[in-house]
């Protein structure tokens, strides 16, 4: 069975892509998002996520947390809102580090929850990783999460194992770039 290592950003856009995956692929998920602030939302949401990964028999792995490191990434594109430039880079961040970990490791292919949020558009995220996977020699397994009713099968798990609901992307400049005056 091809080896994938999932990148995971928060247990909302994870379960159903775990479910979905788990009976393709020898998987394992990766938690690599940096940038999470405040640090305690990080711990929480990585948390949830492994917290899924036992109950469901997947490997979880966890990123260096650099959140330093994406602050010098991101830096230029701070009042961007959610959906901008920065999110971009953010993803492109990211996506370098999964695709790193998944050709140093071994694993055939990668692939990213990061296409089920609201406001990830998987027409600008694929290429992306498709293009970062070219340049480190793995597969990008390419999907639109958010599609064939994966947003409602997300809400049906939401409901069953009260999962834990953030109310904000990750990073606190698009929490703060988006409030209403």
């Amino acid at each position: 069975m091809p080896r994938l290592l999932l990148h995971t950003c928060c247990v909302l856009c994870s379960c159903h892509v775990l479910e979905k995956l788990k009976t393709e692929f020898d998987l394992t998920a990766y938690f690599y998002n940096p940038n999470i602030e405040p640090r305690e939302e990080y711990e929480k949401r990585r948390d949830t996520v492994k917290d899924w990964c036992v109950k469901a028999g997947i490997p979880f792995v966890e990123g260096e947390y650099d959140n330093v490191g994406w602050h010098e990434a991101v830096k230029g594109y701070e009042k961007e809102p959610e959906g901008g430039a920065r999110c971009t880079v953010c993803f492109a961040f990211r996506l370098w580090q999964t695709a790193k970990f998944a050709k140093e490791n071994n694993f055939d292919f990668f692939a990213t929850t990061l296409t089920m949020g609201r406001n990830k558009r998987a027409e600008l995220i694929n290429p992306l990783a498709q293009k970062i996977a070219e340049t480190w020699g793995v597969g990008f397994y390419q999907a639109d999460w958010k599609k064939g009713g994966g947003q409602e099968r997300v809400r049906t798990l939401s409901k069953e194992h009260n999962l834990y609901h953030q109310n904000y992307c990750g990073c606190l400049l698009t929490s703060k770039n988006n409030k209403r005056e």
